[in-house]
């Protein structure tokens, strides 16, 4: 299994440098991002709906920082956005997937 973790500083910036080809070309079987800086309304639609993967995101309350999302490349999981404290929840830093065989916490720390 193939997971891949990446802090892209901007999903937006790296669609526009070939994010999907690169995607499509290295098929993981899960791929995590942080630090998105997007929330779903501003992103376009080839970028949330990659064919033969389902994704997940969680995004910050404030626009343009923070922000997570995770990629599946397989049966719909469950999943859970924060960890139930808003003060750390509204940042949009942690996304949490389960999966058959294990639990995926998909984490942006601030650099500290």
């Amino acid at each position: 299994m193939k997971i891949y973790s990446w802090n892209v500083n901007g999903i937006r910036a790296i669609y526009k440098k070939g994010f999907i080809n690169w995607f499509l070309q290295e098929q993981p079987d899960i791929l995590c991002l942080q630090e998105t800086k997007a929330s779903l309304e501003q992103l376009d639609p080839e970028i949330v709906n990659i064919p033969g993967y389902l994704s997940y995101w969680n995004s910050g309350r404030r626009k343009g920082y923070s922000g997570v999302a995770t990629y599946v490349k397989q049966a719909e999981c469950e999943v859970q956005t924060g960890i139930g404290i808003e003060r750390f929840d509204n940042e949009g830093r942690i996304l949490i997937s389960k999966h058959d065989e294990f639990t995926l916490l998909n984490v942006y720390f601030p650099n500290g």
